[in-house]
């Protein structure tokens, strides 16, 4: 277990001082959770800064139980009245709320005790000119594209956070995450015929972030690609999700196979544990490990061992995303993958999640499309947790013998995730950018509204 540094040290006293202070006071249990957060960010627009900010902020929040009552109260004041208060505050409201059988905290058998270090923090701060510059390549690079004519403007920024969790139940840890990104957003064409895209990166250090030129290029690109959409007629039609948008259905299986969703019975997966739900090709990781991964953690946030696992090995739900309640609901172990801010309770929530790469490549599996939809915009969020049903609008390239024909706009997708998973292909091209990936994902049957 690496060593926590002295601002980390200072962190975790505080956080154990007021759990005695809650213990003294007539709790049974505590826990608390401290950030401490640094960011700067900017924008710029046609070679103009619009804004440069940089911010500082801390906050704690405290659990407490009385028997199986919890009562969860934060505060940004780290005063020695303040906390005193936060304390008498917090105990009061647990005496007089109703129980939870399923509250409480984790067994010392289910606590991390070691870990490794997964160097998710650039010690380096940048420097507010650095920033500029990668800005202004961002947006010179995009605006040099022959077609693009204007600009939304170009974003840099730049965030640190220390992150302490204690618990009377013996477990105390911290660590440290960083970020650093850049995004470029431009227009193409004129009059009403304009069409806008994008480009982005996010990194753990600032010197793995792709080169500010080649993500303003590629904004430009994207945009200018987009000139002179079509509209086609509504049919059923194979549709393939570019890695932008792909990664969205890692989303919707981890929102179905949230613990409480699946305890509530709201969860179109909710009777799928142990089932084949994808095709036999398909696997889906949730890795905590990943050095320099966007959604790396030592130990989740009630302090409770992590692990990688494989969600779905070979088409089969294999696991739920638990937390200690949601476990204790469905009578099952936790899996590990407790998240909480300072003002709520924890719940379950993926760490670094991918999608392992298939066999063929992305032009193989739109090569044998005679007539078909390349996605890489949704909008809209018509997707129903309940019964897995599937609708949003959609813009892209319409796919005629094997090749991307021309753009298209104005379009809606639907079908049910249930029959979605089951018939997707992943391609070969993962990228590991964002914490939740996936490569290009082709997808048949799906009903394309149009005209």
């Amino acid at each position: 277990m690496p060593a926590p540094s002295t601002s980390q040290t200072e962190l975790l006293n505080l956080l154990e001082d007021l759990i005695r202070k809650a213990r003294a006071s007539g709790a049974d249990a505590a826990d608390a959770v401290l950030f401490d957060s640094a960011s700067v960010s900017l924008s710029q627009r046609l070679g103009k800064p619009e804004r440069l900010e940089r911010s500082e902020s801390g906050d704690l929040g405290l659990r407490v139980f009385v028997g199986r009552r919890q009562a969860i109260v934060s505060s940004t004041d780290r005063s020695r009245q303040a906390l005193d208060e936060l304390v008498e505050r917090a105990v009061a409201m647990a005496r007089v709320v109703p129980e939870d059988p399923f509250a409480g905290l984790a067994d010392p058998e289910l606590l991390a005790r070691t870990w490794p270090d997964l160097d998710t923090c650039d010690p380096d701060e940048p420097a507010s000119e650095l920033l500029i510059e990668q800005a202004r390549a961002a947006e010179e690079a995009a605006l040099a594209v022959d077609g693009v004519t204007n600009s939304e403007g170009a974003d840099a920024g730049w965030s640190r956070s220390n992150i302490a969790i204690a618990a009377s139940n013996g477990f105390a840890g911290g660590y440290a995450v960083s970020r650093r990104s850049l995004s470029v957003s431009v227009l193409a064409g004129t009059g009403t015929g304009m069409e806008r895209d994008y480009e982005y990166d996010s990194k753990v250090y600032g010197s793995d972030l792709r080169a500010a030129a080649e993500i303003g290029r590629e904004a430009g690109e994207r945009a200018v690609r987009r000139l002179n959409p079509r509209k086609v007629k509504s049919q059923k039609v194979p549709v393939v999700y570019d890695p932008r948008v792909s990664r969205g259905m890692i989303g919707h299986l981890t929102g179905g196979i949230s613990g409480p969703a699946v305890a509530r019975g709201t969860s179109f997966l909710k009777d799928k544990l142990g089932q084949v739900i994808f095709p036999a090709a398909i696997s889906i990781v949730d890795d905590p490990f990943v050095r320099r991964g966007l959604r790396s953690r030592p130990f989740d946030a009630e302090g409770v061992t992590v692990e990688k696992r494989t969600i779905i090995e070979e088409g089969r739900l294999t696991t739920w995303l638990l937390d200690l309640r949601s476990a204790r609901q469905l009578g099952l172990k936790t899996t590990g993958h407790a998240s909480r801010g300072t003002s709520g309770p924890p719940g379950p929530a993926p760490s670094n999640i991918y999608m392992a790469p298939g066999s063929r490549s992305r032009e193989d599996i739109i090569g044998e499309i005679k007539d078909g939809l390349y996605i890489t915009e949704l909008m809209g969020s018509g997707v129903n947790g309940v019964t897995g049903d599937y609708s949003r609008g959609a813009s892209g390239f319409w796919i005629e013998n094997g090749r991307l024909a021309y753009p298209v706009s104005e379009l809606t997708v639907a079908g049910n995730l249930k029959d979605m998973f089951l018939n997707m292909e992943a391609a070969s091209d993962l990228e590991l950018r964002f914490g939740m990936d996936a490569p290009t994902l082709r997808i048949d049957g799906m009903t394309v509204a149009g005209m």
